[in-house]
């Protein structure tokens, strides 16, 4: 058999999950549905800016209780990852659409909601505990701030370059293939499964760059724009395995930095002015 060789860039370019010829949806339904997910997003970066407005940025867990900080966090999350896996929403929601009706559908969707939103949840338990210990480092040792922020993007770019990541990226970049995996699955619980099992790839696909709101701060509304934009581009954009090592390579750059720069540390640095005052 003839060995085709493909380089290493053309192997990061890989064909957009939604690109042409390869929508999951009929152009009118796909406008239709963007069209709601910028409804749910909306609100949710509404509420972000103006809790981020209030509260500013400060170290660790910004005095919050952890009830009201996973709240938070998971408005969070909805606002940053909600257009990224839209295309994997959008085709099961239809598909349930498709096998369901009325009060069925709707527990359904929601079933599948709710395992996504379960496993960030989850994910943000480890969160407030990373905030915490950092914040109380800092706390009785404010010169730690420069290696705590350090060691954070060094784990960041590590773990951007590193093989979960790839494995992960690769998950959310084929919606198709586990959405035909996923018809597979039986019980009563089907839809939580999915959600379960969709958001667990997507916590590992993004993972890495939510370690560097550590530093940045959790609260810091330029941070948290970036950050979805780059994990929009990821998922969605045909070079977006090659970004994701970029991210990689300037997180290991801001490790080196990080000790002695410390406005990469806004995060670390006690609680800045409010945004009027900046």
């Amino acid at each position: 058999m003839r060995h085709i060789w493909t380089s290493p860039l053309a192997a990061a370019r890989s064909p957009a999950p939604t690109g042409a010829g390869g929508r999951l949806l009929p152009a009118r339904d796909l406008a239709a549905a963007w069209f709601l997910i910028v409804l749910i997003a909306v609100p949710a970066w509404v509420l972000t800016l103006g809790q981020a407005r209030d509260m500013g940025v400060e170290p660790g867990t910004m005095g919050l209780a952890l009830p009201l900080f996973l709240l938070l966090w998971v408005t969070m999350m909805a606002a940053m990852m909600l257009p990224s896996m839209a295309p994997v929403a959008i085709t099961w929601v239809r598909g349930i659409g498709r096998q369901s009706s009325g009060w069925t559908r709707t527990a359904r969707t929601v079933e599948f909601v709710g395992g996504y939103l379960l496993v960030w949840t989850a994910f943000g338990l480890l969160a407030y505990a990373a905030l915490a210990l950092t914040g109380g480092l800092v706390d009785d040792h404010p010169t730690a701030a420069r290696w705590i922020g350090a060691v954070a993007f060094l784990l960041a770019g590590l773990y951007q370059l590193g093989p979960l990541k790839q494995v992960c990226l690769r998950h959310c970049r084929d919606p198709m293939s586990h959405l035909v995996r996923y018809a597979g699955f039986r019980g009563p619980a089907r839809d939580l499964r999915v959600g379960v099992h969709h958001g667990a790839y997507c916590v590992g696909c993004c993972a890495g760059l939510m370690v560097v709101l550590i530093p940045l701060g959790v609260m810091n509304v330029a941070a948290m724009a970036a950050l979805a934009v780059v994990i929009f581009v990821e998922k969605l954009w045909s070079r977006g395995p090659l970004l994701a090592r970029g991210m990689g390579v300037a997180f290991l750059v801001l490790a080196v930095l990080a000790p002695f720069q410390d406005w990469l540390l806004p995060g670390l640095q006690g609680a800045m002015p409010p945004m009027d005052d900046m």
